[in-house]
């Protein structure tokens, strides 16, 4: 049969609203992917910046959940940061703001009695250190404790909070001096 004006049909067009409902769950799940993976490296990167930060604020045995609630925070936002090499000061915000946070609801503690004795020749050297680094002002605690406890160089430490590294290198310069006089340790 020869083929016409007459003879040739158009079939109506038709919508596969499930293969389109499958590619949009699909890419749905690849982008959960992908945010998982930047995640991930995220907290690679990271995850010691913001222990040193919670480390020089908060009490040792609080830092690790304040430390999960940072990054369950960062994850659930992940979305929202737009440049991705402001991470690194925006989880040092985050970090900040989670430790202020920490104090403002001050969890109710028990007083204890005068029964109590502290053996002052068991406490740990570090321990004692860490305590006089977290006394200082917010400046020098925060560059020490990065510096000292989660061995950062002065320049990662900059890249990392968005300092610059001359702050970095004279936060550090004086903190170290401060430390020394506050353990009684005599240099020259």
């Amino acid at each position: 049969m020869p083929i016409n004006e007459n003879t040739v049909t158009c079939q109506p067009f038709h919508l596969d609203l499930q293969t389109s409902d499958r590619q949009h769950e699909i890419s749905e799940r690849v982008d959960e992917l992908d945010i998982e993976k930047e995640f991930e490296l995220l907290y690679k990167k990271y995850g010691p910046l913001v222990h040193g930060v919670l480390l020089a604020r908060l009490p040792r045995d609080e830092v690790q959940d304040v430390l999960q609630e940072v990054f369950l925070g960062a994850f659930k936002n992940l979305r929202s940061l737009r440049d991705k090499d402001a991470a690194g000061a925006w989880l040092v915000k985050l970090a900040r703001n989670h430790a202020a946070n920490f104090y403002r609801s001050s969890r109710k503690t028990e007083e204890l009695g005068d029964t109590i004795e502290v053996d002052r020749s068991s406490v740990n050297g570090a321990a004692e250190v860490l305590d006089a680094i977290k006394s200082m002002p917010d400046s020098y605690r925060e560059t020490l404790v990065l510096r000292l406890v989660e061995g950062l160089t002065g320049e990662e430490i900059a890249q990392q909070t968005g300092m610059k590294a001359e702050s970095v290198r004279v936060n550090l310069h004086r903190g170290m001096k401060k430390l020394r006089e506050r353990l009684g340790i005599k240099v020259g």
